[in-house]
């Protein structure tokens, strides 16, 4: 019987990532220093789960902030206001999520957050992505393809994880009148075949796709869109 977890906690066992991304954030801890406590943490977990017996280790499940956030930088979804930030500051992609996620304002920046929700019915809480009409995606971030590599180097059998391109639509919000944002399935689609198609010449045979929107109670074209999708 093959095991496997759909996720595993990402904070450390003793909240190390909080602890690290706070002492970042206040200047106190060099770039490295963030990534190497970040790998830290993802290793002991892929240790974790592969002695207590399971098969397919969820790699990608790992965020310093959030998986939809992620999910953004992972498709280009960044809204235009950043984009001044990214040409002039030249800004890491750690460093871009962090703005993303709190705002930025130095150097001369004064870029506000994008907005924050909860997570479902949970005291979680996520980035909510902010979609326009006609808008364009394009693969950002490898997050997702570094993080099954790395996974891979060390001797697990890794299964990367994604937010499912529908629910990551659903979870976001419309910036300007005029449009629904399921419609920007037929741009987004390629970023995710992109997506799959690296990760499959990687040598990931199994890869997760997590759909949370539905177990919502959902239109007749919401419906007919996931069908459309993974048809």
């Amino acid at each position: 019987m093959l095991t496997h977890n759909l996720g595993y906690p990402r904070i450390g066992s003793r909240r190390e990532l909080k602890k690290a991304c706070e002492q970042y954030w206040a200047g106190k801890m060099p770039v490295h220093e963030l990534h190497q406590a970040a790998k830290n943490i993802r290793q002991n977990n892929w240790q974790l789960q592969k002695d207590a017996g399971i098969y397919l280790i969820p790699c990608n499940d790992f965020s310093f902030y959030d998986h939809v956030l992620d999910t953004s930088l992972m498709t280009g979804a960044i809204p235009e206001r950043y984009h001044g930030l990214i040409e002039q500051k030249q800004l890491p992609d750690i460093d871009l999520l962090f703005a993303m996620a709190r705002g930025y304002q130095k150097d001369g920046f004064d870029i506000t957050a994008m907005e924050m929700t909860k997570w479902f019915d949970t005291n979680y809480h996520y980035i909510v992505p902010e979609f326009r009409a006609n808008q364009k995606f394009s693969l950002f971030s490898d997050k997702v393809i570094k993080e099954f590599n790395e996974a891979k180097r060390e001797g697990f059998n890794a299964k990367p994880v994604l937010l499912g391109p529908v629910s990551y639509l659903l979870l976001g919000k419309e910036k300007e009148e005029g449009f629904h944002r399921l419609e920007l399935i037929k741009n987004l689609l390629p970023v995710y075949l992109e997506v799959l198609k690296k990760l499959d010449d990687a040598g990931a045979h199994y890869i997760q796709l997590d759909e949370p929107c539905l177990s919502l109670n959902l239109t007749e074209a919401e419906q007919q869109t996931f069908i459309k999708t993974y048809k």
